[in-house]
């Protein structure tokens, strides 16, 4: 009887005529802390409902009744319950099953399919759980995906295709945002010098190798929350975040014209460029408009290019007083 009631309900105990666990389903065995057998029904389990019975003499009275249980370990897991007696032998049979939602049984006890009867219908609500689960993942990973692929083309979008920088369309965003919250920032441009020479004399190869040695160097001398962007050609954009000092920036602007100047080997041959660059500070400005700095920026770097090459210059409003002025005026 025993081998037939483990399959037919493994959610179950079975009970000697003084209310001692003589025998316990496969199920039940695995959702009690300790083993069962040998105690008292009412030891094991707290009956909730019907509140009358306080005694083995009580429970017999409660035959074919829903009972109300709750485990008394730890987990204080709720049950229900119905109690037949069994003639032949004095002993009881108490079918029990989970008071609680199957899905938070078997997540709390790590139950299967092969844990409940096979005419269970929580074996039913098993697959529909184990389906549900695998849409939501599969779900999820396509969104994952989807995400990615999205992060993945905003990122392409906003950077330059041969250098790895930022280009001009993720500068402007930049640009805007600092513009919203009106944070601080300085702002320099650089203008390669010589380098229509190396595109001109040892070709576009040479002149692509040059601009990613260009990239390399502008990455390396600035901090990661700074803005480099290439904004076209052998024009680049550097954005200073919170930094305004001009010693700060006359520093890394020294720094940059060093570098840059240095050869660049490309096979056998050796490629020499220079910068100028131009700078301007949003301090200077009582408000912040974007088509006025960098007009001043690009003044400031006409000015290097006026003086000679291969310096830096800050904006000041005497740059619009002389010659500079007039000589970008012209060019344009």
């Amino acid at each position: 009887m025993q081998t037939a009631l483990d399959t037919l309900c493994p959610m179950h105990v079975v009970l000697d005529d003084t209310g001692h666990i003589v025998h316990g389903g496969p199920t039940l065995s695995k959702v009690l802390d300790e083993p069962c057998i040998g105690k008292r029904f009412l030891e094991v389990f707290e009956l909730k409902r019907p509140r009358a019975v306080q005694s083995m003499t009580d429970l017999r009275e409660m035959s074919g009744i829903t009972l109300h249980l709750r485990m008394r370990d730890a987990t204080k897991t709720s049950l229900k319950g119905v109690m037949i007696p069994v003639a032949s032998t004095g002993q009881f049979i108490i079918n029990l099953s989970f008071g609680i939602s199957v899905v938070e049984a078997v997540r709390n006890y790590a139950l299967t399919s092969s844990d409940f009867a096979a005419t269970d219908l929580a074996i039913e609500m098993l697959y529909l759980v184990e389906a549900k689960s695998a849409a939501l993942e599969a779900s999820r990973t396509l969104n994952q995906r989807l995400q990615g692929a999205m992060i993945a083309a905003e990122e392409q979008a906003f950077t330059d295709t041969l250098t790895g920088l930022k280009n001009r369309r993720a500068l402007d965003h930049v640009l805007a945002r600092l513009s919203e919250y009106r944070s601080p920032f300085s702002l320099m441009q650089l203008d390669l010098d010589f380098f229509k020479k190396v595109n001109d004399t040892m070709g576009h190869a040479a002149g692509d190798h040059v601009l990613l040695q260009v990239a390399r160097i502008l990455v390396e001398e600035t901090r990661s929350d700074d803005t480099v962007a290439r904004a076209g050609g052998d024009e680049f954009v550097l954005i200073f975040h919170n930094t305004w000092k001009a010693e700060q920036l006359a520093e890394i602007a020294a720094r940059l014209i060093k570098r840059l100047e240095e050869p660049i080997p490309f096979g056998s041959q050796t490629c020499r460029i220079s910068g100028s660059i131009g700078i301007t500070c949003t301090s200077q400005y009582d408000t912040l408009n974007l088509g006025r700095i960098f007009e001043d920026v690009d003044i400031a770097l006409y000015a290097s290019k006026h003086a000679g090459r291969g310096r830096y210059t800050f904006y000041t409003d005497d740059l619009r007083d002389g010659d500079v002025l007039q000589g970008i005026q012209a060019v344009s």
